[in-house]
């Protein structure tokens, strides 16, 4: 099953970034979970569409109104839920920030 790791956190996580991931990447890509990811530009330098009617609404940063934010991902192929909790709680940004683990749908959607 896949999974989508969000990595979150404040203005203050931006420092961590330029740690890197401590080994985490490699060890997981040596265990074969790893399909992809990245880290994110900060959040000012996000640009939020939406659209209203016919109108076309952009907002310089992000939408969401809050202190945590996305400042990377990383898709994973693991077991079941339970593997993907153990490899999110083994990233080191589970330390100071968050990481939101969502199911990917796989195939078509009704």
């Amino acid at each position: 099953m896949k999974y989508l790791l969000m990595i979150c956190g404040d203005e203050s996580a931006e420092a961590h970034a330029e740690d890197g991931c401590g080994g985490w990447s490699e060890e997981m890509e040596a265990r074969g979970v790893v399909r992809g990811g990245a880290g994110l530009r900060p959040p000012r330098e996000a640009t939020t569409v939406r659209v209203r009617g016919d109108e076309l609404l952009l907002t310089d940063g992000p939408f969401a109104e809050t202190k945590e934010q996305i400042g990377g991902f990383v898709l994973i192929e693991c077991a079941d839920l339970d593997e993907a909790i153990e490899i999110a709680g083994r990233h080191p940004a589970a330390s100071y920030g968050t990481i939101e683990i969502r199911p990917v749908i796989d195939g078509p959607q009704a």
